[in-house]
């Protein structure tokens, strides 16, 4: 049964989410006049963040780590943590009172004539233009592999990881060579015996780079390819391991080795390359995810990994819908708290086009 009272008001804008992509674009909005509304579905701020494992830490100091207007203040140590990420995100709201409702999940999505209607767990809500802003953590993605579900240990995606306590004493296996599996291993390894399997040998960039440094290489490489000129890709690979402190510490216990890629499973382990077998309690898949957007498959534009065809973060088969902060399907460094302001502001300046 509907709730009539959303359904009573006609919104500008909807924006699904409520992390830092939607934040970014509510604060454009707030200026425009447009009537806007964020939902989300978490019962707190800071979106995915709040889903972290409990030692995760941004890859940038705080002055390359803020949104739209505020910076974030100086962090304790190195890098900001996940608990300050969260406590400014939260602030972030408050000083811009941006228009949240939360927690309302957004089921579904159709397109009545020239209306959004959203259908929600907490009613209808109907709006002349969406803003999906919900990222990746609700899609995790792990590999088909075969005899996959054979196996009778533990399997845990880094989505739903916490923290290694309970896997002290274990034999547990890493998978995936990107920078959540390097940190992984490094604070599982100080409490359990660690395998490591990578698809390719795992690639490190110098200590001393990290994302501001990274932003600042990516940005180049943006600003030669729309220029039309040459860039030096090997400057720096944007897809190596950042060495933050943990993994610097895993380094100087010799334990950033990886043993290879394992081509099956079985009830108590994997099958190595060679032939191998050997036995895990644990595995942990740092596998990456897809875009979280399944409440948009009554639309018609999504494909297998959540992405649709857009021009810029425009749908290009759905007039009056956008994506925002799915990394750079939807906008250069989207995904990044400093790299989403760009997006943002242009994918509200369309949005203002758009409905007059």
């Amino acid at each position: 049964m509907k709730d009539k009272t959303n359904t009573d008001t006609i919104y500008d804008v909807i924006i699904i989410g409520g992390g830092q992509s939607a934040l970014a674009c509510g604060y454009f909005l707030r200026r425009t006049g447009l009537r806007y509304l964020i939902l989300d579905d978490q019962k707190q701020a800071g979106g995915a963040w709040q889903n972290g494992w409990e030692s995760l830490t941004l890859f940038s100091p705080s002055a390359y780590s803020s949104l739209p207007g505020w910076m974030m203040p100086e962090a304790e140590g190195r890098f900001p943590t996940r608990n300050e990420t969260i406590n400014y995100l939260e602030d972030y709201e408050k000083k811009y009172d941006l228009l949240i409702k939360r927690p309302i999940e957004v089921k579904s999505v159709d397109k009545i004539n020239d209306r959004f209607e959203l259908l929600t767990s907490n009613g209808s809500y109907v709006s002349k233009t969406v803003v999906s802003a919900t990222g990746t953590w609700k899609n995790p993605f792990i590999p088909e592999i075969p005899n996959k579900k054979l196996f009778k240990g533990e399997q845990i995606h880094s989505a739903h990881y916490k923290n290694p306590l309970e896997m002290q004493g274990k034999k547990v296996l890493v998978v995936g060579g990107g920078n959540s599996g390097a940190q992984l291993l490094a604070e599982i390894s100080k409490v359990a015996t660690t395998t490591w399997s990578t698809l390719t040998p795992p690639e490190f960039l110098p200590d001393d780079v990290d994302g501001r440094v990274l932003f600042n290489v990516a940005t180049a490489k943006y600003n030669a390819e729309k220029e039309g000129k040459p860039f030096d890709p090997s400057l720096y690979n944007l897809s190596h391991i950042v060495m933050v402190p943990p993994v610097l510490e895993a380094r100087e216990r010799n334990v950033l080795f990886s043993k290879g890629r394992f081509i099956a499973m079985t009830e108590h382990g994997v099958v190595w390359e060679d032939g191998e077998e050997e036995n895990f309690d644990v595995i942990v898949w740092c596998t990456g995810f897809s875009c979280a957007t399944a409440y948009l498959q009554n639309l018609g534009v999504i494909n297998d990994g959540g992405k649709a065809d857009t021009n810029g973060t425009q749908s290009i088969e759905v007039s009056g819908l956008w994506f925002l902060g799915y990394g750079n399907w939807t906008g250069f460094a989207s995904a990044t708290l400093i790299g989403v302001g760009r997006s943002a502001r242009a994918t509200v300046n369309e949005i203002t086009t758009y409905l007059k």
